[in-house]
């Protein structure tokens, strides 16, 4: 007896692999040329594979759902045959000759050419086991669990059909639904919807309700309002802050600065201001007007910085940012947080803004998506500034780095400019000389 390997052949897709989804034989068994013996799935559809020899089964090279590569051999066929088995003829007519039809490799190159699929009248391939249905049909009853040999065929020449899996599965309660109902005689009907239920009993031990009224009351309306009509979105970018820190390090030690409270959001403002310059769309509010929506864009930068206090978030802005130099931005940053911190912030201080810097680093929290305050197109947030490792002139140093996130309203600004700014303000970061030009 000669025993005869058989490989994945190349499927004639360009694909390098297939999975092993069912073994139509088992060894011991005898199957003869063009038998089924096994199914195989690609990437982009279900096939089965003939024998290219006859004789009995050997050993089953490759288990079901493991995955093959094109010419691992996954079948050993024994024949007692001493002559060389004839090439496995393809089981589908012939393609003509500019078809350009793929060849199986492994499965011999006597005769022509011939292409694996199938015509719409051709006749499937009946596997060893007996059963005779089309790939597509195998796929339906494997996903709904239904075994062929137990199905009784109604097709031609005892073919499983669709209907057939379907009423088998239906009469097994596999699948109840795969029927598609006629369209009533009704065209519309109306289905009551329950009234909410009364709120469970609350055990004042253990839980305790708290009125939604003042700041708390309006920040939840705020940023409802802008979050369900403004579309957001948000984008992020890891900075090397180093040179940054090294800013904040010397201004703290310069006696112009003595006075001050200096830290790398003094250096985000001053980043903020300048992209914004670049990008004045993201300095844009839109307008829901009368005679219709308009994009408003602000020539002056009134800075919203959100501030935690005990009375909840609040958003005051310094007023004409852009016309301040480095210190009296400065000292505006240190005496609008202090007076958020006591609770002196007064409305006009939280009117106005046309674009906000959130410092959600001072947290340790990294990156964020924040919520766009009401009246402006974008918000952005400095994170943590950390020491990481950060590949420098090819070479990986610890360097300080932080994240720039942020959100746009996108009504008012594309993706490019939503880029180019947070591009911008992480470049200052990266390189505060940018903001002596």
């Amino acid at each position: 007896m000669t025993e005869q390997t058989f490989v994945l052949p190349d499927v004639g897709e360009g694909l390098t692999e297939a999975e092993i989804v069912q073994w139509r034989v088992a060894p011991g068994d005898t199957v003869a040329v063009n038998d089924v013996i096994v199914e195989i799935e690609t990437a982009k559809s279900l096939v089965e594979l003939p024998s290219p020899f006859s004789g009995t089964v050997g050993e089953l090279l490759a288990s079901e759902g493991s995955t093959v590569e094109v010419g691992a051999p996954i079948i050993t066929i024994g024949s007692t045959d001493a002559t060389p088995p004839a090439p496995a003829q393809p089981t589908t007519v012939p393609e003509p000759d500019d078809a350009g039809g793929a060849v199986l490799v492994g499965y011999g190159t006597g005769g022509a050419v011939s292409s694996r699929r199938r015509k719409p009248a051709e006749r499937p391939v009946k596997a060893s086991v007996g059963v005779v249905a089309k790939p597509p049909i195998r796929k339906l009853a494997r996903d709904l669990g239904v075994d062929l040999a137990a199905v009784t065929p109604s097709g031609p020449a005892g073919e499983v059909t669709r209907q057939d899996v379907v009423k088998h599965a239906e009469q097994a309660s596999v699948f109840r639904n795969i029927e598609t109902p006629e369209w009533g005689a009704v065209r519309e009907e109306t289905i009551p919807v329950a009234a909410p239920a009364a709120p469970a009993s609350i055990d004042d031990a253990r839980e305790e309700s708290i009125p939604v009224r003042g700041v708390r009351k309006a920040t939840a309306t705020a940023m409802t309002s802008s979050a369900y009509s403004a579309p957001h979105v948000s984008v992020w970018v890891d900075v090397d802050a180093s040179r940054t820190m090294e800013l904040v390090k010397r201004l703290k030690a310069s006696p112009d600065f003595a006075d001050v409270k200096i830290s790398p959001l003094l250096i985000m403002a001053r980043a903020v201001m300048w992209a914004l310059r670049r990008t004045p769309m993201i300095n844009a509010a839109w307008v829901d007007a009368e005679d219709g929506a308009q994009i408003r864009v602000r020539h002056y930068v009134n800075l919203g910085i959100a501030a935690a206090t005990p009375r909840g978030l609040l958003v005051p802005n310094i007023k004409d940012a852009q016309a301040m130099n480095t210190r009296e931005l400065a000292k505006a940053l240190e005496n609008l947080t202090l007076t958020a911190r006591e609770g002196k912030t007064s409305p006009a201080d939280q009117a106005g803004g046309t674009f906000t810097i959130t410092n959600i680093g001072v947290f340790g929290v990294d990156a964020g998506t924040p919520i766009i305050n009401p009246g402006e197109a974008g918000i952005i947030a400095l994170g943590a500034i950390r020491q990481k490792p950060w590949v420098v002139d090819g070479e990986v140093r610890p360097r300080w780095v932080t994240t720039v996130s942020g959100s746009f309203d996108h009504r008012v600004v594309d993706g490019d400019g939503i880029s180019r700014f947070i591009a911008d303000v992480a470049s200052v970061l990266e390189e505060p000389a940018l903001l002596l030009d």
